[in-house]
């Protein structure tokens, strides 16, 4: 609808509609085909030529519909945006849409009657001038610049802050667990800490922390899993990561690529060696994160 000269290409993928989630109707055909279909009747009802075209990519979701020519002359621009505003409306208000079962390559002119006729209703003025009006009132599009939400975007010194709290509240939780570490015949003990629950943690968190964390898609929990040097999330309960329990990599290295990587591995800090009260529970040579600035690479 933008103009009449402009052309479309697009790769359906997820099964919706204009409004919400797309209702299947032909058992006869997969879900797929018949989004596909349905994809191609909205082209031809705006007044398109739909070609279908088969991407060369790697996915089960590759057939692409491609708009490049019009079935009618740009004088008839203003009665073709009446049955796009009536087709709108009509799956909108109708919620199972449109009934009538085309095949692509059908006559456009008769399928846009058999549209307007379902319409079976007069259109407000707004809704139906083309020029400037607004197609969809109450429409708002997404920010062109879209939003990280995944906790990745907050400050550094915020999300520190909060590790540095939920790593103090699960060491300090109970009486130190003495953990056993068998490297080199030694016996040292380690505080893993308690393991809480996620409203558990929830609760012993400040106000204007957990109001920053609920604008994030999945708060307080996606923010610990970002942090797994330190936490580990299982069955929405926090554990306090024990590097020792790791399970080395499957997959086997000759001994010159192994040594070159473990040089290479070493780009942050260990957050234990730095912040926890009996250290790193590895020796820095077994270590994947640096024991002081002068192991960074």
């Amino acid at each position: 609808r933008s103009s009449y000269s402009c052309c479309y290409f697009v790769l359906p993928c997820c099964f919706f509609d204009f409004h919400g989630k797309y209702s299947r109707r032909q058992s006869k055909k997969t879900q797929y085909r018949e989004y596909l279909d349905f994809v191609a009747q909205v082209g031809f009802v705006c007044g398109f030529h739909v070609e279908e075209d088969c991407l060369r990519i790697p996915s089960t979701k590759r057939v692409s519909l491609i708009g490049k020519n019009r079935t009618y002359p740009p004088a008839e621009s203003a009665l073709i945006d009446k049955q796009i505003t009536q087709f709108i409306n009509n799956r909108r208000t109708c919620g199972a849409g449109i009934t009538c079962d085309r095949r692509v390559g059908f006559n456009h002119k008769d399928h846009c009657e058999g549209v307007c006729e379902e319409a079976g209703s007069e259109l407000p003025e707004d809704e139906t001038e083309t020029g400037g009006t607004t197609w969809m009132p109450g429409f708002q599009p997404r920010e062109k610049v879209e939003q990280i939400r995944n906790c990745a975007s907050l400050p550094r010194e915020f999300v520190d802050e909060v590790v540095l709290n939920v790593a103090n509240l699960l060491l300090n939780a109970t009486p130190q667990k003495s953990c056993s570490n068998m490297q080199d015949g030694n016996m040292n003990s380690w505080n893993q800490g308690e393991s809480l629950s996620l409203k558990e943690v929830a609760e012993h968190l400040n106000k204007e922390t957990l109001k920053r964390l609920k604008s994030e898609y999945g708060g307080l929990q996606t923010l610990l899993k970002n942090n797994h040097q330190v936490f580990e999330v299982l069955n929405g309960r926090v554990h306090i990561r024990d590097w020792r329990k790791e399970k080395p990599s499957s997959k086997t290295k000759p001994e010159v690529k192994r040594r070159l990587s473990a040089e290479a591995f070493k780009t942050r800090l260990c957050w234990f060696f730095i912040h926890h009260p009996d250290g790193c529970s590895l020796p820095s040579e077994s270590c994947p994160y640096a024991h002081g600035t002068e192991e960074l690479r």
